[in-house]
């Protein structure tokens, strides 16, 4: 039997401060989320192991919980306020929604998958994430009926960040994304919007699973 309060604190302790995850609200979120409730019953056990999880129907796009560590150092970058709102693309099952919940005001949580969606909404209940809201669309529309937003943070490795996104971010907000390809030359990067211009400046290098939508259209060539 899995003691998954220990495991928690393990996983705390030994994947995320490791990696220099050091802001006590980002740290205390992430102590107090049961990661659990957001995988399916055959992978509870493995829930706090420091690898992303594959939480999608077979068949269906490959979706993932993504690995704690570079989940937390994403949500650090992104500077959130107590009073931001925040847009998460690509919520999955809802546990990256869960984490924002505890250190922002309100969470809009996108997802385009349905089962997923409708897991999300469910799990989030269960844990009492009241200031989130689940929403189904598109991931790379973003969510511009509650738009702008002070943070939109987007789970997974993107080629590029489609305009109707760049465009719901408020002046003086984040956009948080891994901008690149699934491997160790993506970079995590912050977008940052100021008198109307959106500039981005890389942090560092990560490995997180693509997100599908993302990708840059290809060139024509004659």
């Amino acid at each position: 039997m899995v003691d998954f309060a220990k495991a928690r604190t393990t996983m705390v302790d030994c994947q995320i401060r490791t990696v220099d995850v050091t802001e006590y609200d980002v740290l205390d979120a992430f102590s107090a989320v049961p990661r659990e409730n957001f995988v399916p019953d055959h992978l509870k056990p493995l829930a706090y192991i420091d690898e992303d999880i594959l939480v999608s129907a077979q068949g269906s796009a490959p979706r993932y919980v993504m690995e704690p560590g570079p989940l937390a150092k994403l949500v650090q970058l992104a500077g959130i306020q107590a009073t931001d709102r925040v847009l998460d693309i690509g919520t999955a099952t809802g546990y990256s929604a869960a984490i924002l919940s505890r250190v922002a005001a309100s969470v809009v949580a996108l997802e385009s998958d349905e089962a997923l969606a409708a897991a999300a909404v469910a799990n989030l209940a269960g844990v009492g994430a009241t200031n989130v809201e689940v929403v189904l669309g598109p991931l790379t529309q973003g969510h511009a009926a509650k738009a702008p937003y002070d943070v939109i943070l987007i789970e997974g490795a993107v080629e590029e960040i489609p305009q109707a996104i760049l465009d719901q971010i408020g002046e003086g907000g984040r956009i948080v994304a891994v901008v690149g390809t699934h491997g160790l030359a993506a970079k995590a990067t912050v977008y940052t919007r100021s008198g109307g211009s959106i500039s981005g400046r890389p942090a560092f290098n990560t490995h997180v699973r693509p997100l599908p939508g993302f990708a840059k259209p290809k060139a024509f060539v004659f």
